[in-house]
C-alpha cells in the first residue's frame, strides 16, 4: 500500500509543478509583450523609444543614455552650469575610481572579509558617470 501512495504523491506534485511551470511560461509572454503607453515625454520614455530622426534621438541611441537619465547620475537640475556638471562628474569619478597602487606594501595573505576602512570601486558606475559627462557634452 505505501509504494502506492508514493506513486500518488509523485504523480500529483508533478501535475502541480507542470501546471505551475505553464503559468509561469504564459506570465512570461505576456511580460515580454507588454509595453506601457504614454508616460512621459520624449527623453523620460528611455533609449527604446528613441526612434525618430531628430539630433536628441541620435544622441540618445549613440549613448545609451537619454539626457535625464545623465542628468539623475551627475545629480544635475536643467538649468545647472558646466562647472556643477565637472565639479559632480569630478567628485563621482574619484569616489568610484580604484585606489592607487603602492609598491611599499608587502603582500598579504588572503583575507575573506574586506576591512571598513579599504574604499570600493566600481567599474560599472565608473563607466556610468563618464557616458553621462559625454551624453550631457554631447547635448
Amino acid at each position: 500500500s505505501s509504494p502506492k501512495v508514493i506513486v500518488q504523491i509523485l504523480i500529483t506534485g508533478t501535475q502541480i509543478f507542470g501546471k505551475a511551470l505553464f503559468e509561469a511560461g504564459r506570465q512570461a509572454v505576456k511580460n515580454a509583450k507588454y509595453r506601457p503607453q504614454g508616460g512621459g515625454a520624449g527623453d523620460a520614455q528611455g533609449v527604446g523609444n528613441a526612434t525618430t530622426g531628430s539630433v536628441t534621438d541620435k544622441l540618445t541611441r549613440e549613448h545609451l543614455l537619454t539626457l535625464d537619465e545623465a542628468h539623475l547620475i551627475l545629480n544635475l537640475k536643467k538649468g545647472d552650469t558646466a562647472e556643477t556638471m565637472l565639479r559632480n562628474y569630478e567628485h563621482l569619478f574619484k569616489a568610484n575610481s580604484p585606489p592607487p597602487k603602492t609598491t611599499e606594501q608587502a603582500p598579504q595573505k588572503f583575507t575573506s572579509s574586506r576591512t571598513l576602512s579599504q574604499p570600493i570601486s566600481s567599474h560599472y558606475l565608473l563607466s556610468k558617470v563618464v557616458r553621462a559627462r559625454e551624453r550631457i557634452e554631447a547635448e
